[in-house]
């Protein structure tokens, strides 16, 4: 065949399959019954465009989804009764790329209730999850085609911190896995504790970190989730009840983490109801991004060269209940799910200065509340 040829060829091939060289953003519904969905969109890395691809079923109230390391595979959370008396299952998934459908291949319980996040470890042979209702975690082991064993490791936090209506027990919110493998970290907003454990990722067992077991935070704080720096040495946590990002420093060899800072996600002088929810960090470590659902705003911030931040700027996320955020692998774009306002807005990133610019319409989704990014194929 001649270049020329060739060259018509691989054009004609681009306009049929291209759109299956972009990446596939997934968006969980929060809802039960039929309403009750995992959204697949391709996501246009030039325009922000996100385009409906599949909505799949089946699946109940899918409060928190996470993606293998090799992109094959999606589990999410999957409940007839969202923290109700029975525990939560989290149900696996296979994921056809070209088209964003899932296929089920089991689901397996998450050994408590209100279970609301999900992480997998990089080597894609355990999967961890935090219960809030029930203060606990989990971790289970995965099978060779992806379907989920049995919980491995069980354990459940004890004690209770300041807040006679929201931390009267332990409520277990988020579940992290350290960027070496070896560790987990557990925030629970009812204790005011990062929970530290080692990770045997091969198996699945989870035991208490010997050398540091947990890390205070400032009492009535609320730890919801928690995020590495690109480095590994840092961790921030974004505290739900005081509207507040708390610093830490990280020591990879031991787990061990050190308070450095605490800084406000809110505007001086608001006197509103608000309480955050997430938080993410650009791939190249320059600013960190929180949400605060009341005042419904992106809250955004330099890190420093020490890893202390100075807040840049506040947001609006353009709908209510900013829920879950997701910046793209290139840095340039962040998503945000607003769950009680029912749609998805897509902001461009300024590199220099941290700023957000909104782009294109919202996309309307009920109850949106987890975003999970599949690289393009």
């Amino acid at each position: 065949m001649r270049p020329s040829m060739l060259s018509l060829f691989g054009l004609l091939l681009i306009s049929v399959l291209g759109s299956a060289s972009e990446p596939v953003v997934f968006i969980s519904a929060f809802k039960s019954g039929d309403e009750g969905a995992i959204h697949a969109f391709r996501f246009d890395t030039q325009t922000g465009v996100l385009e409906p691809l599949n909505r799949s079923t089946g699946i109940g109230q899918p409060f928190f989804m996470a993606l293998s390391p090799n992109g094959q595979f999606l589990y999410a959370i999957d409940t007839d009764q969202f923290g109700g008396d029975e525990d939560e299952s989290i149900a696996a998934y296979s994921i056809e790329a070209e088209t964003g459908k899932l296929t089920r291949l089991n689901r397996q319980s998450a050994r408590g209730t209100a279970s609301c996040y999900l992480d997998v470890d990089a080597s894609g042979k355990s999967v961890l999850v935090a219960n809030y209702a029930s203060g606990s975690v989990a971790a289970l082991p995965v099978r060779e085609d992806g379907s989920l064993k049995e919980a491995a490791s069980f354990i459940q936090h004890e004690g209770s911190s300041m807040d006679p209506k929201r931390q009267q027990g332990p409520f277990a919110h988020s579940i992290v896995i350290s960027p070496d493998n070896r560790f987990a970290l557990a925030a629970d907003l009812g204790l005011d504790k990062v929970l530290i454990y080692r990770l045997d990722a091969a198996t699945g067992n989870l035991v208490v970190n010997d050398v540091q077991p947990f890390a205070s935070l400032p009492p009535g704080s609320g730890p919801r989730h928690l995020t590495f720096d690109p480095s590994g040495n840092r961790v921030y946590v974004i505290n739900e009840l005081k509207n507040t990002v708390t610093y830490f420093s990280y020591a990879a060899d031991s787990g061990r983490l050190t308070l450095q800072q605490t800084i406000s996600t809110l505007p001086e002088g608001f006197s509103g109801t608000s309480h955050c929810a997430d938080l993410k960090i650009t791939p190249d470590g320059q600013f960190l991004y929180g949400t605060n659902r009341g005042h419904d705003s992106i809250a955004i911030y330099r890190i420093g060269s020490d890893g202390r931040l100075s807040r840049v700027g506040i947001k609006s996320s353009l709908g209510g209940g900013p829920q879950n955020l997701l910046i793209t692998p290139d840095g340039r774009w962040l998503l945000c799910a607003n769950m009680t306002g029912n749609n998805v807005r897509v902001f461009r990133i300024d590199s220099t200065n941290g700023g957000l610019t909104a782009v294109g319409d919202p996309v309307s989704v009920s109850m949106p509340s987890c975003l999970c990014w599949l690289p393009a194929t």
